[in-house]
């Protein structure tokens, strides 16, 4: 199924992309070379920052991918605020939640030494709140890069299998703080590699295409926010990740679905 959620792809190509592109492979690759370009313009930028804000993030996206959608930089909140998103079994935030989710991520990322500790958390946190339309995973990596740089370690992602990566994701997007993540990211943790250094480290990443090797991708619009099925899945996912998080859950966890 296309993943559509401004019902306009016969006109306006996969999620209104500037070359009005439909055929998935030359989208992913029309992404990939923006990514590429940009790329170390976000390192610089983010370089340049002294504490990451939820802004900064956006930014980081719209560097990316401005040269191919409109709407890059602008989260879900703005581009799909009454729709519900997944990929495979992952339900994301909600958009309303998105910013909260990601700030928390930021908030824990940049204490240097739950950086160090709890690098999967950090990077379960920013995923779940998947602020964008696309995009999402490779601004997140750029991010959590910059943080893991300023905490004096690196992932070795070019050695991550990227199979094994996204269960461990999804095990921690479901069930998050509970080390999923950490586990599988510790034995790829290296000293720091200095900013310098940042995009040839992150051009080995497995995966970093966007998925050319799995073209349709598997992005979908699972209905409006006011569907009462939606809401009660969104209440059992929210019950579910709150169980072991402790002393309390963040706000966003326990925010109205409504």
């Amino acid at each position: 199924m296309t993943f559509d959620p401004f019902n306009d792809f016969e006109s306006r190509g996969y999620l209104r992309n500037y070359a009005a592109l439909r055929d998935p492979v030359a989208v992913k690759e029309f992404e990939h070379r923006a990514f590429l370009a940009k790329l170390e313009q976000a390192f610089r930028n983010l370089g340049r920052i002294g504490r990451l804000t939820y802004r900064d993030v956006l930014a980081t996206h719209k560097t990316l991918f401005e040269a191919v959608y409109p709407w890059a930089g602008q989260d879900r909140r703005k581009t799909a605020p009454d729709i519900a998103v997944s990929k495979g079994e992952v339900l994301f935030a909600h958009p309303k939640d998105a910013r909260s989710a990601v700030e928390y991520g930021l908030r824990l990322g940049q204490d240097k030494e739950i950086m160090r500790d709890s690098p999967g958390e950090v990077m379960g946190y920013l995923a779940y709140g998947h602020p964008f339309l696309d995009g999402n995973g490779r601004t997140i990596l750029v991010v959590h890069s910059e943080l893991a740089q300023r905490a004096g370690f690196a992932i070795d992602w070019g050695a991550t299998d990227k199979t094994a990566w996204l269960a461990a994701l999804t095990r921690e997007l479901d069930s998050p703080g509970k080390g999923h993540l950490d586990d599988f990211l510790k034995p790829h943790i290296r000293p720091g590699i200095g900013h310098e250094n940042l995009v040839g480290h992150i051009v080995r990443t497995r995966g970093l295409d966007g998925g050319l090797d799995q073209p349709d991708g598997s992005n979908e619009v699972l209905g409006r926010f006011s569907e009462p099925a939606l809401q009660a899945r969104y209440r059992q996912q929210q019950q579910q990740r709150r169980q072991g998080l402790a002393p309390a859950p963040p706000a966003y966890i326990t925010a109205t679905i409504v």
